[in-house]
């Protein structure tokens, strides 16, 4: 429906955009997420026409839109502010721009009935702004948009002046409205949260650049570079060299993750694993110093001890009872032998047996790390249904962030292991 091709703009010696290429299908709702600064805005006030590009191309089903003035552009664009009548009604800021278009007065009626339906506001068409709440105006601003039937809504930041329950709502109100009425939706945001909650498909900015263009769970799990894996969510990086089964940490050891496709080994990359990926396992105080075991003293063979109870008949021939005591002491050493092959075979079963267990409780694979991270916690706080811990690993510049699901019985100074699976660990590269 929307491409845009290699879209650049320039203010001065600073580059706002620089080459950016997008394709936004009909009926999607796609998020332009980044920092301040990054592009974005400018990106969504170029498709409305208030700013020019100085190259490339923006079309809609084709149509060249640059060539049209902001007026005749079929779009709607809901500003951050709302900018809404204070001295008209709510039914006389919907029905504003139907009637700069000088529609019959019947049919403005009826289109703004229906949408002030949509929006949940009909019993509020006679208040004016000033007597609405901010989710309320949110809505005016949003039935103002619609009520127009543009082939493509913009909406620069539209949720960040209402507070976080008010937003949560409006985050669903906003993605049933849009399945509702069919438009395709392009939203500008920084709020990761919010872009992952609304979004069908999200552009990543950073210095007037597209970094990646994904799903958000895709996004999420899978970023392709630094700056993604660090600006979407938490999460813990380790820097190293790759390998073939994932990032050769240096001090820390070779660290298991699922190297990118094409990356060269002995390459600089990064390693990526979410704090919620992470299997923490607190390490009891008599595991992380183990004493010595104690030697079982051998048992002495038995057979021996009651052949000298019995009493014996004196040998007719010396040389018989010679024969005889060395077949004892060969017994005896026999059993001794017996025994100490025994007690190796057990000790290096139960020695094989360890690691697996570790594994086992640990919740990994053969893919993931066998020994994993140790290290001490450092914080534990919980909000949201989740614990959230820091944990100081030594080597390891930044402590690595560990959520769990519930309250954690782990406290501060704890002596843990961190492990993962292999499958949840992305190796970046690093320029």
């Amino acid at each position: 429906m929307l491409k845009i091709d290699g879209i650049t703009r320039r203010f001065g010696q600073v580059t706002a955009l620089d080459g950016v290429s997008l394709e936004i299908g009909q009926g999607e709702f796609f998020a332009l997420l980044g920092p301040s600064g990054c592009g974005k805005t400018t990106l969504l006030r170029i498709i409305a026409g208030f700013e020019t590009p100085d190259s490339g191309t923006v079309t809609l089903d084709g149509d060249d839109l640059l060539a049209l003035p902001p007026n005749r552009r079929p779009i709607s664009l809901m500003f951050q502010s709302y900018a809404l009548f204070p001295h008209m009604t709510v039914a006389k800021n919907v029905a504003y721009g139907l009637e700069r278009e000088k529609l019959p007065r019947e049919e403005i009626r009826r289109r703004v009935g229906e949408v002030l339906e949509t929006v949940g506001l009909s019993a509020h068409g006679d208040r004016r702004p000033a007597q609405l709440s901010g989710g309320q105006r949110q809505r005016v601003a949003l039935a103002r948009s619609i009520v127009k039937r543009p082939r493509l809504l913009l909406l620069d930041e539209p949720l960040s002046a209402l507070d976080k329950k008010v937003r949560a709502d409006m985050q669903l109100e906003l993605k049933r409205l849009q399945n509702e009425v069919g438009i395709t939706f392009v939203v500008v945001t920084h709020d990761q949260e919010e872009a992952m909650s609304l979004a069908d498909r999200i552009a990543v900015f950073d210095s007037g650049s597209v970094r990646q263009v994904d799903e958000p769970v895709a996004l999420y799990e899978r970023p392709r570079s630094p700056f993604v894996a660090g600006f979407v969510g938490a999460n813990n990086t380790f820097e190293g060299k790759a390998r073939a089964a994932g990032l050769d940490a240096g001090e820390l050891g070779e660290l298991a993750g699922t190297p990118l496709d094409g990356l060269e080994e002995g390459a600089g990359a990064l390693l990526c694993v979410r704090p919620e990926k992470i299997t923490l396992r607190e390490i009891p105080e008599e595991a992380a110093a183990p004493a010595a075991e104690p030697v079982e003293p051998v048992e002495p063979a038995t057979e021996p001890e009651e052949k000298a109870t019995e009493p014996e008949e004196p040998a007719e021939d010396p040389r018989e009872a010679a024969e005889e005591s060395t077949e004892d002491a060969q017994d005896a050493q026999d059993a001794q032998d017996a025994q100490e092959a025994r007690e190796a075979r057990e000790a290096a079963q139960e020695s094989a047996e360890e690691p697996e267990e570790r594994a086992e409780d640990a919740g990994e694979g053969a893919d993931g790390p066998a020994e994993g991270l140790e290290g001490a916690v450092l914080d534990v706080s919980f909000y949201g249904g989740v614990s959230h811990l820091s944990v100081d690993v030594p080597g390891h510049a930044k402590p690595v962030l560990v959520a769990v699901q519930g309250a954690s019985a782990v406290r501060p100074g704890a002596k843990v292991r961190l492990t993962w699976d292999a499958r949840d660990a992305v190796v970046i590269p690093v320029p």
